[in-house]
């Protein structure tokens, strides 16, 4: 199995732990996107408890790649993704937290 395989599996598995249901062949492509990200143990995760993180988030991510338009909707939506994992969750992958603000905003089409 590839390293990449091996970050998706781990996703899947986390998904799975938390209770939440998933498409595996978007979740592949959302992991896809964040690039080499997924391989760096800091990179690969984001901390919610760093407000200039959760900013790139909404900056990179929700602005700049989904083309959402900024407001307190969007921190609102980070909030929500980070109660899905729970704030004391270490283990909040990118590929997720990207993937859930993905179908929640409904632009999961940006991955086809």
């Amino acid at each position: 199995m590839s390293k990449f395989d091996d970050c998706v599996v781990k996703y899947e598995a986390e998904f799975k732990k938390l209770g939440v249901d998933f498409d595996a062949d978007l979740l592949r492509k959302v992991a896809k996107g964040c690039g080499p990200s997924i391989y760096n143990r800091d990179a690969s995760t984001v901390s919610s408890g760093d407000p200039e993180e959760l900013n790139r988030v909404k900056t990179n991510f929700l602005i700049k790649k989904l083309g959402l338009k900024d407001g307190p909707k969007l921190d609102e939506a980070i909030q929500e993704v980070v109660g899905v994992f729970g704030s004391s969750n270490r283990n909040k992958y990118r590929a997720m937290f990207y993937y859930l603000l993905a179908v929640k905003f409904k632009k999961t089409a940006i991955y086809n």
